[in-house]
């Protein structure tokens, strides 16, 4: 039997009488009508639901928080049937949540998904969807009465396959007998750095963590077998507390790697405070895009499928505010957040990061740049300091690593592979390329049968140069394009971003809103038409071609336009076994960089190594200045 229980009051339904942005006569009676039609339809369903409601099966309350109690007017709204056909609900209103089924208004909440639904029906089919029969299975439900008595209804995952007293991470008894030489070779051919006291063993496999089974049944039903180098080593140490700041190429399950601590450490608070009744998240992770922030929590929602209160908050810009507060009055345990919108929230008070304990800085070297710095820094002061923290990203220069130093407590330094070094799975091509040729170039690149993999991402420096590319390659090479950039509001920028997903798109012309963090699993080609201002962009910008160990291309158009950055490209680019152009290794301005990098080297040799020969000389020079 499929029982409503498991389904919460999402939005406070409006009254019989009320419409929304309903302004003409003629329009207020058609929605006369149609409430008419709803309750009549309301009616009947309440009639089905009756001999459920009879046999003592209710719904559960929305979680409260300590903050305030609900108004009676909210209870009364609560004690409404749950409408049992799709065709009982009305369609949403723009901001509004969205059935993940039909389309309809999202009014209820899965508990088995965390996913909007418009009414039973709905759920029934998303739970079959997502490979869970619906009915006493769904929730757990085992009647084995012989007597005719109905068994209460059990939460659907109250058994996580742990004590009362919650997970906590144990070394397994393969990983501590290795040897201490074992270890070091696990690592040195991983290419797996640390630095800190104490640091954790690596895993071998995810089982080796011990995590509790619906967590270890979700990762694999996500698709995660076997841990990758971060994974191996960040997981085992985050799960036991310390702080981390892990540096590794692109595609390489950064996201997986903080995510699994987060998860773990919301449940291990869960059990300890759930007698308190919090519901204030015990997880926080910052990033600095909105699409990223998008990716992380939909991987998140993987992860906790089943969990009981384990939701998750997305709070970012470009996006309604009213449901994103709206979702925070549930019991909201790992928030995830741009640093804008977060701000905003805060100062409404709509939100406190009072049990915060764990937080992570996704994308760490642009999150300490300026222009987020200082919300960054404004964020840490609503949380408390007795909190771990996690830093990563694949570039973390020298110094962002100082000034991200100052934000953790004895941190545990993950590198792995070439520190700031370009994805060692993308192939670098790099053309020089004049201005007036670029759009030619690219064009050929299109038209090689060899080059074009569908989808292609081209990079380009700005909005209008995206908006303008965009037209002349539709034109010419008769393409499917798109532009993407910040101008675009948020809907079309998730059209975009799942349109490139589902392969749509043949051709994506896109400024950075691209460039960090997201999983373009799909992609094998990207052309930076425009060179990125920072190596470190370009180090992130050419991972998009190689996600999850995949092989890809990246193609660079380089000319005297971006001479600053010459002694760079070879010093990054040049150990990678790619061929560089001759107009590059010949330019005056690579010489004249080399020159004074290598006069650099020599005063700071000369300041620091002091031996007999150079003692004389170094006291005579010091006279001189004095005379």
């Amino acid at each position: 039997m499929f029982m409503p229980r498991a389904l919460k009051v999402k939005r406070p339904v409006q009254e019989p009488g009320h419409c929304l942005n309903k302004k003409s006569k003629t329009d207020q009676e058609d929605c006369d009508q149609r409430n008419l039609q709803a309750s009549t339809q309301k009616d009947e369903a309440w009639e089905d639901l009756k001999t459920q409601t009879d046999k003592g099966e209710h719904l559960t309350e929305a979680p409260k928080c300590e903050s305030g109690a609900q108004s009676s007017s909210d209870d009364a709204e609560e004690e409404e049937p749950v409408k049992s056909f799709k065709k009982s609900q009305r369609w949403p209103e723009p901001g509004e949540p969205v059935c993940v089924m039909c389309g309809r208004y999202g009014e209820y909440i899965c508990d088995a998904t965390d996913n909007d639904v418009c009414s039973l029906e709905c759920k029934a089919n998303h739970l079959l969807q997502m490979g869970i029969r619906a009915g006493d299975y769904a929730f757990n439900v085992k009647d084995k009465n012989t007597d005719g008595k109905t068994s209460q209804p059990h939460h659907p995952a109250v058994n996580l396959g742990t004590s009362e007293a919650g997970y906590s991470y144990r070394e397994d008894p393969f990983i501590s007998g290795l040897t201490d030489e074992q270890v070091e070779r696990i690592r040195l051919e991983l290419g797996i750095k640390t630095e800190g006291k104490d640091v954790r063993r690596p895993i071998v496999e995810f089982e080796h963590c011990g995590f509790p089974s619906l967590l270890s049944g979700n990762l694999k039903k996500a698709g995660y077998e076997a841990p990758t180098p971060v994974q191996m080593q960040m997981v085992p140490v985050g799960l036991t507390g310390r702080d981390v700041i892990a540096s590794a190429d692109t595609g390489s399950g950064k996201t997986i790697a903080f995510l699994l601590p987060v998860v773990v450490r919301a449940l291990e608070c869960y059990f300890q405070e759930a007698a308190h009744g919090i519901c204030s998240p015990l997880g926080l992770i910052l990033t600095p895009t909105r699409e990223l922030a998008i990716q992380i929590e939909r991987q998140a929602k993987e992860l906790v499928m089943g969990i009981p209160n384990m939701r998750t908050a997305l709070l970012v810009g470009g996006m309604p505010l009213p449901p994103q507060l709206h979702r925070l009055k549930s019991s909201i345990k790992i928030v995830i957040a741009t640093p804008g919108r977060l701000i905003e929230i805060l100062k409404q008070k709509a939100l406190k990061l009072d049990k915060v304990k764990i937080l992570v800085v996704d994308e760490v070297d642009t999150m300490l740049k300026m222009g987020f710095q200082q919300q960054v820094l404004e964020v840490l002061e609503h949380v408390t300091k007795e909190h771990q923290t996690l830093l990563a990203s694949a570039t973390i220069p020298a110094g962002t690593e100082e000034l991200a130093a100052r934000l953790v407590h004895d941190p545990v330094r993950i590198a792995i592979g070439e520190k700031n070094q370009p994805c060692a799975n993308v192939r670098q091509i790099l053309l020089w390329v004049e201005e007036p040729s670029k759009k030619k170039k690219l064009f050929e690149i299109l038209n090689d049968n060899k080059l074009f993999q569908p989808p292609v991402v081209v990079f380009v420096d700005c909005k209008l140069g995206a908006d303008l590319l965009c037209e002349a390659v539709a034109t010419v090479t008769g393409l499917t394009t798109v532009a993407i950039h910040s101008d675009k509001n948020q809907r079309q920028r998730n059209r975009i971003l799942k349109g490139l997903l589902d392969g749509d798109f043949e051709v994506v012309i896109s400024t950075g809103v691209l460039g960090r963090g997201l999983d373009l699993v799909n992609v094998r080609l990207v052309v930076n038409f425009d060179m990125p201002n920072t190596m470190d962009e370009y180090v992130h910008q050419v991972g998009r071609a190689g996600r999850l160990g995949h092989r890809g291309t990246a193609i660079t158009f380089l000319n005297n336009n971006n001479k600053r950055l010459f002694l760079e490209v070879v010093n990054r680019v040049k150990p990678t076994g790619s061929i560089l152009p001759p107009q590059l290794l010949n330019s005056p301005y690579l010489f004249e960089q080399q020159k004074r990098e290598n006069q650099k080297n020599k005063m700071q040799h000369d300041d620091i190594l002091v031996t007999k020969n150079n003692l004389l000389d170094i006291i005579k020079k010091h006279d001189r200045r004095k005379k």
